[in-house]
């Protein structure tokens, strides 16, 4: 063979040897990824062909996705009851974008391809019955569901409410407003899909962003329950006396940090000063405490954790570098870096409610076959494995809190409930002074038997502007989301 055709020879065989070396890589290495991966619509045309398991809520089974049998090349549509509702929960899932949210997270559930279910799959070839895909129940409750996100829509508020168990973690509500109809996604008209995810993406105000878990936000004075836990755990007692000034300089500047309003401390005591929410007690118990053992706190309540999961993956809270006085001041009273999502936010308040451990938030509570058995049940696990504060001093902060509630105002409150909170007003935005501030409220309640943790953030101020505070905005949503989950009232 002469050199020419050698060379011709040699140029092949590595082309070929390429060729079967990409073949295995995209059909072994990467085959998986590609299966997954939600804009792979050959998948959801396989899937359309058998039936999608349910998604179904907690308290009373109610069904929040299901199937339909369609009239056209796909054997089922996917609908949603309350679609705009429980979207943040739910998802969607078309044909034309793939999934997302829940349908997304346990579409191997849903699909019937998890494996431990395949020994249903087994029994559908043999027995020659339809393939179907299994059911998740959710954690969710209606009741506070509903009440939450009623209230946020009925005001045209921007925000987001989650509600927990404080002693499992369970979710019982994850509210995002305003929100977007997962129904018109799942039509089976190619147009009709296309031009609600064009008006969806293109909107403004997000609907299809689910601000509960995927939005942090400037937590204000609610995460003054952060610097109270570190602040008990490092030997502080409810009656340490504290600075009333009005304000105080940040260290190392000429910037002023002034309590609301500009107003003196009117209590002079650690449990007056969460009362009524004075910012230069709490600025100075960070900068004691320094950055060691305010990010050890803030850990042990979650903040911090990058792979968190429920099981849809929640975006990750910082307390910020820390770098300075100035920077620990600030955040002591939740401002500069700090960011919390709303989920975290209500990790704050079901923490001490739980005795001052935090608990893993769930939102499936159990994976059910087909036919309705139950294949795996989801037990409470710690969030941490170490308490955010002792059991002793989480009594004393719960006391604390309720001296908070009794100042705070808003709508809602019952005589027969008493409810323990914290309430945030959140500067923001490169001109924060005459930017409408974020209004936060987190709160649980009974104090003596805790069954509901939550959190409410209103952006922008909702309807009341500059003047907007956590309790004149978002406090009256939390006390409905509490009072639908204690019934009664």
């Amino acid at each position: 063979m002469n050199t020419p055709l050698r060379k011709v020879g040699m140029a092949m065989l590595v082309m070929v040897v390429l060729l079967l070396a990409n073949a295995t890589y995209i059909q072994v290495v990467k085959a998986d990824d590609y299966r997954t991966d939600s804009r792979n619509a050959r998948v959801l045309y396989d899937e359309f062909a058998r039936q999608r398991g349910k998604i179904v809520s907690q308290a009373n089974g109610e069904v929040l996705a299901s199937v339909n049998p369609s009239n056209d090349k796909y054997k089922y549509i996917r609908t949603y009851a309350d679609g705009p509702m429980y979207a943040p929960v739910t998802g969607y899932y078309s044909i034309n974008y793939g999934a997302g949210g829940l349908e997304r997270a346990e579409d191997d559930v849903l699909n019937g391809s998890d494996p431990r279910l395949f020994v249903r799959r087994l029994s559908d070839m043999v027995t020659g019955r339809d393939p179907s895909g299994g059911n998740v129940r959710l954690t969710i409750d209606p009741a506070v569901q509903k009440a939450a996100y009623d209230l946020m829509t009925q005001k045209n508020y921007t925000g987001a409410v989650v509600a927990m168990e404080p002693s499992t973690g369970r979710i019982l509500a994850m509210v995002s407003t305003p929100s977007y109809d997962p129904n018109q996604l799942a039509s089976h008209t190619s147009k009709a899909q296309t031009d609600a995810w064009t008006a969806n993406n293109k909107d403004p105000k997000k609907p299809m962003l689910n601000r509960a878990i995927s939005e942090t936000y400037p937590p204000g004075s609610t995460f003054k329950l952060v610097t109270a836990a570190a602040a008990l755990e490092d030997g502080n007692g409810p009656d340490t006396k504290v600075d009333t000034a009005p304000n105080t300089k940040l260290p190392g500047t000429n910037v002023t940090l002034e309590n609301y309003a500009g107003q003196g401390c009117p209590g002079d005591t650690f449990k007056d000063a969460l009362a009524h929410s004075c910012n230069v007690p709490f600025a100075q118990f960070a900068g004691k405490l320094g950055p060691d053992k305010m990010k050890k706190t803030a850990a042990n309540f979650g903040i911090g954790q990058t792979d968190l999961t429920v099981p849809m993956k929640v975006a990750p809270s910082t307390v910020g570098p820390l770098d300075s006085q100035g920077a620990l001041f600030q955040s002591g009273i939740g401002q500069r870096d700090v960011r919390l999502t709303p989920l975290q936010d209500c990790l704050l308040a079901a923490t001490v409610a739980n005795g001052g451990m935090a608990m893993k938030p769930q939102l499936v509570q159990s994976v059910l076959a087909p036919d309705l058995s139950t294949i795996e049940d989801y037990s409470p696990t710690e969030l941490t494995g170490t308490p955010a504060l002792s059991s002793a001093n989480a009594a004393i902060l719960k006391d604390m809190m309720v001296a908070s509630e009794g100042f705070t105002k808003g709508g809602g409150k019952r005589p027969d409930v008493q409810i323990a909170s914290k309430t945030g007003t959140a500067e923001h935005g490169t001109d924060s002074k005459n930017t409408a501030p974020h209004a936060w409220y987190t709160a649980f309640a009974p104090v003596d038997n805790p069954q509901i943790a939550v959190a409410v953030i209103v952006e922008d101020g909702g309807n009341r502007g500059l003047a907007a505070t956590g309790g004149t905005v978002a406090a009256e949503i939390g006390r409905a989301a509490i009072n639908a989950k204690l019934g009664g009232g």
